[in-house]
């Protein structure tokens, strides 16, 4: 049997490299949030890593490099809902693995026949649903708990760099611990 002084010497945060991707994950929520405010039509993304992060969209180098010293500044000032988004994938994810398991459970037993099946369906959408709801919750949790950190620490952005695909633009935001 462990004890639950081992277990809490195991949390996800005494893990460096786990540790740098929340906390990047953080950060970057923050910035979108900032950027999102600035800009509220332009359709942004981003994806963080143990190295920084990305930002997707049409935005200056400049806006992006301002918008990351005043979301790692508010992070630090203790602005923790900054780390958490709306539009981040956990909340997909979250919404798309408890939807699908719903369905699964609402088919669960139905046999081979297509009548059958079809039968179901109205309950596997229902419990699709009502799984939906459920997981919005769930993803914002997940999110505060799991995928990201509000806690920056002692981050340091080191270099911010744009790059261009076609018409996709992106800045590479390079964070040191």
């Amino acid at each position: 049997m462990v004890e639950s002084k081992n277990l809490q010497a195991i949390e996800k945060r005494d893990i460096p490299v786990i540790s740098r991707v929340q906390r990047n994950h953080g950060l970057e929520h923050a910035t979108l949030h900032i950027l999102s405010q600035r800009y509220p039509k332009q359709s942004l993304a981003g994806h963080s890593d143990t190295g920084g992060f990305w930002i997707i969209g049409d935005v200056t180098i400049e806006d992006v490099y301002e918008s990351v010293e005043e979301a790692l500044s508010r992070l630090k000032n203790g602005e923790k809902h900054l780390a958490v988004h709306r539009n981040c994938g956990t909340n997909f994810v979250t919404s798309g693995i408890l939807a699908g398991l719903a369905a699964v459970v609402a088919m669960f037993g139905v046999g081979n026949r297509m009548r059958d099946k079809l039968e179901r369906l109205p309950a596997a959408m229902f419990l699709a649903t009502i799984a939906l709801i459920f997981s919005q919750p769930l993803g914002f949790f997940l999110q505060e708990r799991v995928t990201t950190s509000a806690n920056p620490g002692n981050m340091q952005v080191v270099e911010i760099v744009v790059s261009r695909k076609g018409r996709m633009k992106a800045h590479r935001v390079t964070t040191r611990n």
